[in-house]
């Protein structure tokens, strides 16, 4: 989306008042995943800022750049290390922040080759940031602030993941009809995965295209769809993702890891973490897939579509663990999405 002439001009005013409007070198659009924002690269000589700019046409286009701006103030005075936010425009939701330049931590790994030791190494960085946002940023987190629900809880499961799936995959994507007996096993996973205490900040998106290295430093990006939620999902969400294809006894690793640094900060007992892990892992997975297609087939955004596969493979396994044995009906269907997940890729017009 480019912007209009008074986006711009707005853009330079709040350069202006950060003291950056001195002889702009360059102003360049940048791509932005899944996200329906503008995000613009501004540079004067050798420093540069990102501009962020919302969809005002989109309903919640101002209301998600409100909660962008003041959840990352609040997680930056909690000392995580997101981007320093330098101006915002309430009337146009335009956002200036520090340019953490483009190596996502997907990308780093990709294109690097990493060995397992600097995987665990970095990874471990990582968790330790997430423990840290997860308690520090849940004290006087403000509800307000959130553009969609406050509060990460059952209803938002059964619509926006579950029903998510449903829709979006199964009917919108591949056409299947509903398997009989599923919507009571969704109903049992809400309620499962509904038990955690949900006084901890969640970002709800905690992966690795959302993880930044700027500098040799760990950077944390599109924090804007936080809100008050459980612990397990965001790690799940880390461990889990579709991007980055982590070996299990790495996963394993790093969740006696995390383990060890919450209990730093609060006291968990192990085994009940886990159980809850087990239920959010379900649910994110859930998302996952909904989301991936949505995003490829009715965004028409193909880059989503070639992860597909991982994320539904992924649910196969899970569903296999010993608690996936409540879930028959879903584990049934999860058995049959890779092929057919595979078949509409080799016929989708997006290749």
């Amino acid at each position: 989306m480019k912007i209009t002439g008074d986006q711009r001009r707005n853009v330079k005013a709040l350069l202006d008042k950060a003291g950056f409007n001195h002889g702009i070198t360059l102003m360049n659009y940048l791509a932005g995943d899944g996200s329906d924002r503008t995000f613009l690269r501004i540079a004067s000589g050798e420093d540069s800022l990102l501009a962020i700019v919302p969809d005002l046409k989109a309903s919640h286009g101002l209301k998600e750049a409100n909660a962008s701006w003041n959840i990352g103030r609040h997680l930056m005075d909690c000392n995580v290390p997101v981007p320093m936010l330098y101006g915002y425009d309430p009337e146009t939701g335009v956002i200036l922040c520090e340019d953490l330049g483009n190596l996502l931590l997907h990308q780093a790994m990709e294109e690097e080759n990493w060995s397992e030791d600097k995987i665990i190494n970095v990874y471990e960085q990582v968790v330790g940031i997430l423990v840290h946002m997860q308690v520090a940023g849940g004290r006087d987190f403000q509800p307000v602030w959130c553009w969609d629900t406050g509060k990460y809880d059952r209803e938002l499961m059964l619509a926006r993941e579950s029903g998510y799936f449903l829709s979006a995959c199964c009917l919108e994507l591949l056409g299947i009809p509903i398997p009989a007996g599923l919507d009571e096993e969704f109903f049992l996973l809400a309620d499962l995965a509904s038990s955690a205490p949900t006084v901890f900040f969640l970002h709800r998106d905690f992966q690795s295209r959302n993880i930044m290295i700027h500098q040799d430093r760990l950077r944390v990006i599109d924090f804007q769809g936080g809100r008050l939620g459980p612990l397990g999902y965001d790690l799940a969400s880390l461990l889990n993702d579709p991007y980055v294809s982590l070996d299990e006894t790495i996963k394993d690793r790093l969740t006696v890891k995390y383990l060890q640094v919450l209990s730093d900060y609060i006291d968990v007992d192990d085994a009940t973490f886990m159980e809850s892990y087990y239920w959010l892992s379900l649910q994110r997975n859930l998302q996952i897939i909904g989301a991936f297609s949505h995003l490829s087939n009715i965004k028409g955004k193909r880059f989503f579509r070639g992860f597909l596969l991982p994320a539904v493979l992924h649910l196969g396994k899970l569903l296999k663990k010993p608690l996936g044995g409540r879930f028959p009906v879903l584990g049934t269907l999860a058995e049959s999405l890779p092929e057919k997940i595979a078949q509409i890729n080799l016929n989708d017009h997006f290749y």
